[in-house]
């Protein structure tokens, strides 16, 4: 397993570097086939996945069990507190062995209050993401209610993925706190330069910033009106 980091995560703690705004946790990751991540328990978390490449399998302890794949938007409540596990080994649902890697990126926000009841949502939008733009896909703020795929249990937060084709850049969001991540390709950003598979930039009272890109990219973008602790 391959895994990075944006911020403090499991044995890697650094005080000074635990979340941006209302996101705790944007990880990095790829799988080889039968590896993964075991049961395990979560609790007050709202976990969004979003898979570049190959197939991840979710189970948890509420009944949900699925394969996640690119274009498919995935979210769980973590709640009163869920066990799940994630594992790269789909042929255990689909049939057919592989051989292929998983990756993906899985980022966590706070909810609005603790102790809710577990829950869980994915749904398909490749076809949103082929037509360009910033599309809101994972959000709990009012303006977004209409047309982002999954709800999160956070006014204040939204996720959007753009994939971002050569001659038509995207427009950042106007936010207290931002958290751009680059998943794939290289970008140019306005007023911060060429930024790479892997990078991240965070932002504070910002946006309007145009991101373009020569040879293609995606990327995944935070859009956050509050902060933890206040």
């Amino acid at each position: 397993m391959d895994s990075k980091h944006s911020f403090s995560f499991g044995q890697h703690y650094d005080p000074d570097n635990t979340h941006h705004g209302l996101l705790l946790v944007n990880n990095d990751d790829t799988v080889l086939p039968g590896q993964g991540f075991d049961t395990h328990p979560h609790k007050d978390m709202e976990i969004v996945t979003w898979v570049l490449r190959g197939s991840l399998v979710h189970q948890d302890s509420i009944g949900h069990s699925g394969i996640i794949y690119p274009g498919l938007a995935q979210r769980m409540s973590a709640g009163k507190g869920i066990m799940h596990s994630e594992k790269n080994d789909s042929w255990r649902l689909a049939g057919e062995q592989h051989h292929e890697p998983v990756h993906f990126v899985q980022m966590w926000v706070v909810p609005d209050e603790p102790g809710l009841a577990p829950s869980y949502e994915q749904l398909e939008i490749e076809d949103e993401i082929l037509e360009g733009g910033l599309v809101p896909v994972a959000s709990g703020m009012p303006e977004y209610k209409d047309n982002s795929a999954i709800r999160i249990n956070n006014k204040h937060a939204a996720l959007h993925v753009a994939r971002i084709f050569p001659g038509a850049p995207v427009t950042l969001p106007e936010a207290p706190f931002l958290h751009v991540f680059v998943a794939r390709g290289t970008a140019e950003m306005e007023g911060v330069g060429t930024l790479y598979e892997g990078d991240a930039v965070r932002l504070s009272a910002s946006g309007g910033q145009q991101i373009s890109s020569h040879s293609g990219a995606e990327v995944l973008v935070w859009e956050m009106h509050a902060r933890l602790g206040g």
